[in-house]
């Protein structure tokens, strides 16, 4: 942590020991933003291809699963499909499934739940008409104005999670905003969600890395949201994502956290990640169909572990610079295969997950343009959950703290188009335009002064002065605004609440997991 952001914090350390500010005055907000809410899918999706088309690609999913397979490198999990009737290889982790355990899977899964935060006022529903977006995950390195390009750090980690806590854009969290790589991995898992759970009261996820670390997680928030193990499992309240390793195959770590988890009724997120023309066909069609069957491997794995767990059926098929080999993201073909991968969700009547993505090196207009693109193909495509919707760089080599803030511009943006109009008689203010009359204007009106700030939420970073008087402010361009932004968060960040027997309770439990060694690190 810069040494600002550490005196910001332990300035709002000891506000909150004092019991708030001096005499009890109301804190003003460090950035001027929209309330934490979230936002339904008010326009129908768009379909890509008609309703045969997607027929075929659903086909062609079902003929990969039965003729070619899909190899499930974890023994439990393939014992569960051998009873459940799959054709599982005598040697080897190949198995192919029957098109009607299949459909026996689709049918068994929920189409929505609530996923459930340590803040009530901040759970989500994740459900057909409704979106829920994501801090960005898993990057290994992290920038910033101030100190440039740098690794994954715990310090850097603890900054994201508390600007994260402060955009109300941020509805839940990904994952690890930045990989905390300067802790050891057999205990980084303790001290990275100790840090979301007591940082932020935000819905969070946990990495499949093993069965040891998802136990881990799910005692821990069952511990932070002060519930017992009967409740956790009636209600979901973490989730995890499960990435194929493409082509065609879904390895054993992973498929040990996503058993836990839905024998544990908790959502598995299944997300192949297929770029057309590396892990995949070349063509859109064919590397969503090979997206399509590796999820719908997933849904079976988890579906005969424990019927009726949550389920979210995950797209991020992208296309390759086929000159580099270089993923490419926020282009016309992801745009497509986000719109498919929606149409297959649909089909299903399963939770969709897509991404805010782009591969720029700098915040700069193709970072803009890519994400942009990016949200576009996602609200188009009906995701019901938007993955790296803040802070995502380089192809997902880099978290940036700018990139956040401008990130949750634009995702405070596509919620205002989101908001339905309003068309009753005070939305359509006959009684401003008499007012008014012709030749006239409505600054001064009753009707516009009674909503100055809720009729156009102008965004954070946007700067639509007239030229003189933004050369006069400094010429400030969106990165440097972006920043200020970001400090100006930080400085005004305060840990939410936590009842002191529960702190108390889940840092014993850290402590304890770390002195028995924590998890495994040799899969």
């Amino acid at each position: 942590m810069c040494a600002d952001e550490a005196g910001a914090a332990d300035a709002g350390a000891r506000r909150r020991r004092r019991g708030g500010r001096a005499g009890g005055a109301a804190r003003r907000p460090a950035v001027e933003q929209p309330p934490f809410r979230q936002y339904r899918l008010s326009y129908p999706p768009t379909p890509v291809v008609s309703t045969d088309e997607l027929e075929s690609v659903h086909e062609s999913a079902l003929q990969i699963l039965e003729e070619i397979g899909v190899d499930i490198l974890h023994d439990e999990a393939r014992a569960l499909l051998r009873d459940a009737g799959a054709d599982v290889a005598a040697n080897g982790g190949r198995v192919r499934f029957d098109r009607g355990l299949v459909e026996w899977a689709i049918r068994q899964a929920p189409s929505e739940f609530t996923l459930h935060a340590r803040d009530p006022a901040k759970s989500l529903r994740i459900a057909g008409e409704t979106t829920a977006f994501s801090s960005v995950a898993s990057t290994p390195n992290c920038a910033c104005l101030d100190h440039g390009r740098r690794a994954g750090n715990m310090a850097d980690f603890e900054t994201f999670i508390r600007l994260g806590q402060m955009l109300t854009a941020v509805q839940l969290w990904g994952g690890y905003p930045t990989e905390p790589a300067d802790v050891h991995p057999s205990i980084r898992h303790l001290d990275a969600l100790h840090a979301i759970l007591t940082l932020s009261d935000k819905a969070l996820h946990a990495y499949s890395l093993g069965e040891t670390r998802n136990l881990d997680a799910l005692e821990m928030v069952r511990l932070a949201r002060g519930i017992d193990a009967a409740t956790l499992d009636r209600e979901p309240s973490i989730y995890t994502v499960i990435n194929a390793s493409s082509p065609l195959r879904l390895d054993g770590p992973m498929l040990a956290g996503a058993l836990a988890f839905a024998r544990h009724n908790q959502p598995v997120v299944l997300t192949p990640f297929t770029l057309a023309g590396a892990m995949a066909p070349v063509t859109i069609a064919g590397a969503v169909a090979q997206q399509n069957a590796e999820a719908l491997a997933g849904l079976v794995v988890t579906q005969v572990a424990r019927p009726g767990a949550p389920f979210v059926y995950g797209g991020f098929t992208s296309n390759v610079d086929m000159k580099s080999g270089a993923p490419a993201f926020g282009t016309p073909e992801f745009m497509k295969a986000t719109l498919l991968g929606g149409q297959l969700a649909r089909r299903y009547g399963l939770p969709y997950r897509a991404s805010n993505v782009n591969a720029a090196n700098a915040l700069d207009a193709q970072a803009a343009y890519e994400s942009v693109f990016s949200l576009w193909a996602a609200v188009q495509g009906g995701a019901n959950l938007l993955f790296h919707g803040a802070g995502w760089m380089e192809g997902g080599l880099c978290a940036s703290f700018e990139k956040m803030v401008l990130d949750a511009d634009l995702l405070g943006m596509v919620g205002a188009f989101l908001t339905p109009l309003q068309t009753d008689a005070d939305g359509l203010a006959l009684s401003a335009v008499r007012e008014v009359g012709p030749g006239g204007h409505y600054f001064g009106t009753a009707h516009t002064r009674a909503r100055y700030k809720t009729a156009f939420f102008g965004p954070m970073i946007s700067d639509w002065r007239n030229n003189e008087a933004w050369a006069e402010a400094g010429r400030p361009e969106a990165l440097n605004r972006a920043h200020a932004i970001y400090k100006a968060l930080i400085a005004g960040y305060e840990q939410p609440p936590m009842d002191p027997a529960i702190a108390e309770a889940l840092a014993a439990f850290v402590a304890r997991r770390k002195r028995e060694g924590g998890a495994p690190t040799d899969f």
